[in-house]
């Protein structure tokens, strides 16, 4: 069964400007490298404000598991990090499982 993971990070007020440019020029690159894993990627608009928020789709645990290792282990993806971390104030992760009905990414 799959399971989802939702990673919600809260930015720095003034900072999302900053952060977008980061992901689109360093971050994104650095993940694209890897296996496709991503359903999409996400800013706040309305309501919470300030978020990047994520929405990523794997086979099972040990599937998730073995992308962030591979992720983390990127020394391109770190030097990214390390220079988006300073600009978030807090991140949230949550694991799901699809509802039994309805569509499903």
């Amino acid at each position: 069964m799959a399971i989802y993971e939702l990673r919600t990070y809260q930015a720095i007020v003034g900072k999302m400007p900053e952060i977008v440019d980061l992901y689109k020029n360093e971050g994104w690159p650095a993940l694209e490298k890897h296996p496709q894993r991503l359903v999409g990627y996400f800013v706040g608009d309305i309501g919470a404000m300030h978020q990047l928020i994520h929405l990523w789709k794997f086979e099972d645990d040990a599937d998730r598991r073995a992308f962030w290792n591979g992720v983390f282990g990127d020394a391109t993806f770190m030097a990214f990090a390390k220079q988006l971390r300073p600009m978030l104030l807090s991140q949230q992760n949550q694991l799901m499982t699809a509802a039994p009905w309805g569509p499903h990414p």
